[in-house]
């Protein structure tokens, strides 16, 4: 199979993905060999590739928004899926199952907890496995270059939505605007939110309003009224201060990132005073996947997918980085 892997973790003028021809990967009893028909590009995958994130496996393969057909099932995986059968791979591979975390439902604060594309080969690859537990059934009525970008964008934005505590009808800012706000937004709106858009790019703004969003300005700009709530989707800790700044009394600004650049001094008064709060958000649980799923089959979100073929990840990484463009990229075999 044809598989891109990170070889040395650094800028992306340096080539650190390459592409490789190799044996195709050799799954446990417990799991499932995919093909994989869709992977999205995920900026997490920019902070793994890069060097962000500490490397946690040698030449990883990346890529953990993976759509994918069953090709064989490992006979201690379980009856959940059978051979042919389209199936999800997302960020969360693997937890302990009794640590204190896990016992109490917040299993993507596990410990022992594993990620697809950092700690095991992903989705940049003709074929890939994933543990049955771990592997997701997919809403019905989008093609797979859409249904890619729901198994991280999706799920993590949905986790951050239900981290910002936004109130029933509530106006919630959304800082930066690609893969997973612009689906976020789109689950606030249903639920009668008031969306406000502060993002730097003009084709994503022009998303935005094509979404519904009740304004968009710039990226560090005031919203035109006071917010209940926020999320940070942009990877820049420069941006916590407006953010905190445009929250009314009592507001809640969510960090949805996995990296976040430094966070400039705070000043009591101005950003945190009459009760405002800072939350972060990590990973996501399988119950957040079955919830934001289940939202997916039962309100038509519209996905805005660009496609790569999959010769092109190293090209789309690059295009990521330089918001070349707005919604989500999506590499096809």
């Amino acid at each position: 199979m044809r598989a891109w892997r990170t070889t040395r973790p650094g800028p992306l003028a340096d080539r650190p993905l390459q592409m490789r021809r190799e044996l195709l990967p050799r799954p446990t009893s417990k799991d499932l060999l995919v093909r994989v028909l869709a992977c999205g590009v995920c900026r997490t995958d920019l902070h793994v590739v890069e060097g962000d994130l500490p490397p946690h496996r040698l030449n990883v393969i990346p890529g953990h928004e993976i759509v994918g057909e069953v090709v064989s099932v490992g006979e201690d995986a379980g009856g959940r899926f059978e051979v042919g059968q389209r199936v999800g791979i997302a960020w969360l591979r693997g937890t302990c199952g009794h640590c204190r975390y896990c016992v109490r439902g917040d299993e993507n604060l596990c410990p022992y907890s594993t990620y697809t594309g950092w700690d095991a080969d992903g989705g940049y690859a003709e074929y890939t496995t994933v543990p049955a537990d771990y592997a997701l059934e997919l809403p019905s009525g989008y093609p797979v270059v859409e249904l890619a970008p729901l198994l991280c964008a999706g799920i993590i934005g949905y986790r951050s939505l239900v981290r910002a505590d936004l109130p029933d009808g509530g106006r919630l800012g959304i800082y930066g605007f690609g893969g997973s706000a612009h689906l976020t937004a789109q689950v606030a709106l249903a639920r009668g939110a008031r969306v406000h858009v502060m993002t730097r790019g003009a084709e994503a703004r022009e998303l935005a309003f094509s979404l519904g969003a009740a304004s968009v300005q710039g990226a560090s700009d005031p919203p035109p009224e006071p917010l209940d709530s926020a999320i940070l989707f942009a990877p820049a800790g420069d941006l916590v201060l407006p953010a905190l700044e445009a929250l009314d009394a009592g507001g809640t600004l969510a960090l949805a990132g996995i990296h976040l650049s430094d966070i400039p001094s705070l000043n009591y008064e101005r950003h945190l005073f009459r009760e405002r709060q800072i939350r972060s958000v990590t990973a996501n649980t399988r119950q957040d996947a079955k919830e934001f799923l289940g939202i997916a089959q039962q309100h038509r979100l519209r996905v805005s997918a660009h496609r790569y073929p999959l010769d092109s990840a190293d090209r789309a990484l690059v295009d990521l980085a330089g918001g070349v463009f707005s919604g989500a990229a999506v590499l096809v075999p």
